[in-house]
């Protein structure tokens, strides 16, 4: 599963990378939530789930559909205006590094350990390498990679929110459609008074379909799968899944964006991915249980 998520995240970041050719950051956010609501309860209705009555689960969704959904999608979704998806993807993997601390600090049963905290440290000089580094030059786009950085708080704080679902035992496709639904329902007035009335004869069909895969793959599909995740593997496990995600993203934007990546930028990520194995442990435990 998480390999599978994986590849619809790092999927998510060429989608965007080719819409936002034709549409604003606002509309595509939006459009991504909106379509993928309607997926789910499609799916839901077939399955005849129920939709919950409860007016504080419904509370929850919104809090969930702004910290996951609202605020990482719009930051990423602007930042990738001026940077490259692969870029993006990458700066998205120091999501498990903020999820470490946030976790540690609210969550009892995933506090930090001496070799977490030694990964978060790397981790960090990894993401200072890859922004700080660049940001010597006149044209490194500080401010848009400080904006993806940002989203990645955003998911930390929505990881550990989320935990709160497993005890309410809602079926996760439930649990991502009402997710989705709130963050449509806080977006759509916002993408109507930004971004003004949607052309929709104006992209062109590669447009749509890149929203298509985003809504339903990259979004409906993935946070099924996220949720399910969450209540099994906890926070910390679960966007560890980050990691994976730039091989993907990597690939699609080269592949069909034409897009470019700098030395200091793999240098950055092989320090995320040294401090994320620090933070998952078994490799370290392993090794140590080898020489003992």
């Amino acid at each position: 599963m998480l390999i599978t998520l994986s590849a619809l995240w790092g999927g998510s970041f060429f989608f965007v990378g080719v819409a936002v050719a034709d549409l604003p950051p606002l509309t595509i956010v939006t459009l991504r939530v909106g379509l993928a609501a309607i997926a789910l309860w499609c799916i839901a209705l077939v399955m005849r789930l129920r939709p919950p009555k409860n007016m504080g689960v419904w509370v929850t969704f919104l809090g969930m559909g702004l910290l996951n959904n609202v605020i990482p999608f719009v930051l990423i979704v602007w930042g990738q205006t001026q940077i490259a998806s692969g870029l993006a993807s990458i700066l998205n993997a120091a999501t498990p590094i903020f999820t470490v601390v946030v976790a540690g600090m609210l969550l009892p049963d995933e506090r930090a350990t001496p070799l977490k905290f030694a990964g978060v440290m790397v981790g960090f000089i990894g993401v200072v390498v890859m922004i700080g580094l660049p940001a010597i030059d006149g044209n490194s786009s500080l401010l848009a990679q400080v904006a993806i950085i940002a989203a990645t708080v955003s998911y930390a704080f929505a990881g550990v929110y989320g935990r709160r679902f497993k005890k309410m035992a809602m079926n996760p496709i439930m649990t991502a459609a009402g997710q989705v639904t709130a963050s449509a329902l806080v977006l759509a007035p916002i993408a109507l008074a930004v971004d003004g009335p949607l052309d929709v004869a104006g992209p062109g069909i590669g447009t749509w379909s890149a929203i298509t895969g985003l809504a339903v793959l990259s979004t409906a599909v993935a946070y099924v799968l996220y949720f399910k995740i969450l209540a099994s593997a906890g926070a910390t496990n679960l966007l560890l899944v980050t990691l994976l995600v730039p091989v993907s993203a990597i690939l699609l934007g080269s592949l069909f964006l034409n897009e470019s990546l700098g030395t200091v930028h793999f240098v950055g990520m092989a320090l995320i991915a040294l401090g994320l194995t620090a933070i998952d442990g078994r490799l370290w435990r392993r090794k140590a249980t080898a020489k003992a």
